[in-house]
């Protein structure tokens, strides 16, 4: 498995367009988003200022577009090419290839976590704990991607090469919206609101912002997110041994 791990983070790197597109989007968009709004008016229904919120929503966001994204097309392109074939030969079990394909999509979510960070600290002068608040922060939202990387091997096994663009894109805009990671779910209505806790990407934004205001994450969030882990991962793996039989 630890070859595989190392060969997919390789074959990672090498798509040079996929890892600038992946670290630039969500910068970019932070700066749209936030580039013109007040640094001491807090956002209604929060003690965080939209520089702040947006800050962390971007971060996640981006790291969700490196793992969602990346892993349901380039499972399916594999699928297609019959390079999962070639893996059927081995002895690689269905955790191990979620594994694999988690572990190289982490790499480029890193990246792009720091990127808005550097923005927001830089551009609008966000300030935070050295000691505690940064580090605290880069790990939660990177540690949290690996739930949207799970769920990105799924849809790649779930979608055939031809849908799992449009069916990728409409969960990864409709998970981010409901989420509340372009606009807070405090400017949607009481209903949807309540839909909204209960979203993977609404427990990923608010640890990281439980981390700024100076809390640690709510167990109901982490405990949300292992769960969707264990379906998505579950998902993933059953799905990869369902393919395996057909061939």
């Amino acid at each position: 498995m630890k070859t595989l791990v190392k060969l997919e983070i390789t074959r990672t790197l090498r798509n040079k367009k996929f890892v600038f597109f992946s670290v630039l989007y969500p910068a970019v968009l932070y700066l749209l988003i936030a580039g013109g709004a007040s640094n001491a008016e807090l956002v209604e229904g929060t003690k965080l200022t939209l520089p702040l919120l947006m800050m962390v929503s971007m971060a996640s966001f981006g790291a969700i577009t490196a793992v969602l994204v990346g892993n349901s097309e380039k499972i399916a392109k594999e699928r297609e090419k019959g390079w999962v074939r070639q893996l059927r030969l081995t002895a690689l079990p269905g955790r191990g290839y979620v594994a694999a394909k988690v572990a190289s999509a982490s790499v480029v979510s890193l990246p792009a976590i720091l990127a808005v960070f550097a923005i927001a600290a830089v551009v609008k002068g966000v300030r935070l704990d050295a000691a505690w608040q940064w580090p605290a922060l880069v790990g939660s939202i990177w540690a949290g991607s690996i739930v949207f990387a799970a769920l990105g091997v799924a849809i790649g096994y779930l979608a055939s090469g031809d849908a799992v663009r449009p069916v990728t894109f409409i969960i990864y805009f409709a998970l981010s919206i409901l989420g509340g990671l372009w606009m807070p779910t405090t400017t949607f209505p009481d209903w949807l609101q309540s839909i909204a806790k209960w979203t993977p990407t609404h427990a990923y934004a608010a640890l990281g912002q439980a981390i700024e205001v100076g809390d640690a994450p709510h167990l109901k969030d982490v405990g949300l997110l292992v769960a969707y882990l264990a379906l998505f991962a579950g998902c993933a793996a059953w799905l990869y041994r369902k393919d395996t039989r057909k061939g």
